[in-house]
């Protein structure tokens, strides 16, 4: 495996949800151990990566029995998504506002967690999703997104301030298929598995399946 698509000692920031590649995430950052890596991963321009969890809480709690670090045992899935900061301001000492956008899907070799609590990672990068156009049968699903754009756009919502970025690419399987995956209330769990399938018209074909349920793609 070439070492373009390695990172070594990535920072992780395991939280309650997914991040796919494309997505926005908004963070406020307060707990020691994150100020420090977020602070430097914003000096450097590098990423750090976003993992979902399947045990613990974003925010660290005591442990109810003895042993260990003091910490509640924490534990994610093994593909999460890199985040690069895109906006970065400290309102008060010890808080971080950050905007990150996260860009390709990793996967987890190895892991270990410091002594102040913050995990780190070898991690090998998994192919971008490849372009596919949206097939005819699915544009209900692509135009149903075009027209939430278009909906919070008259309604005077900031760009700063939408919940996805431009640019708006509604004839890529993947793109669509991500956005929609962000924006609705599926369990944590589905989310993950949407995220890691390689194929981003099956993806895309899934959601449509859960839109129509919805009644929301006609």
């Amino acid at each position: 495996m070439s070492d373009v698509l390695t990172l070594s000692s990535l920072p992780l920031f395991p939280l309650g949800t997914v991040l796919y590649p494309g997505g926005l995430l908004p963070l406020r950052i307060f707990e020691v151990r994150y100020l420090d890596m977020i602070g430097k991963c914003h000096k450097t321009g590098a990423p750090f990566g976003v993992v979902a969890l399947t045990q613990g809480s974003e925010v660290r709690k005591p442990e109810d029995g003895p042993g260990g670090d003091g910490f509640a045992s924490e534990a994610f899935y093994n593909v999460g998504t890199l985040a690069t900061i895109t906006s970065f301001s400290v309102p008060q000492p010890g808080l971080m506002v950050i905007r990150c956008s996260g860009t390709q899907r990793f996967e987890i070799s190895s892991r270990e967690k410091l002594k102040h609590g913050l995990w780190i990672a070898d991690v090998t990068r998994l192919d971008d999703d490849q372009t596919i156009p949206v097939p005819d049968d699915l544009r209900g699903t692509a135009n149903a997104l075009g027209k939430l754009i278009r909906t919070l756009q008259e309604r005077g919502v900031p760009a700063d301030q939408m919940p996805l970025e431009p640019p708006y690419r509604l004839d890529d399987c993947g793109w669509v298929a991500n956005r929609w995956c962000e924006l609705l209330p599926m369990p944590l769990e589905l989310k993950q598995r949407l995220m890691e399938l390689d194929n981003p018209l099956v993806r895309l074909e899934l959601v449509s399946d859960i839109l129509e349920k919805t009644g929301i793609a006609m």
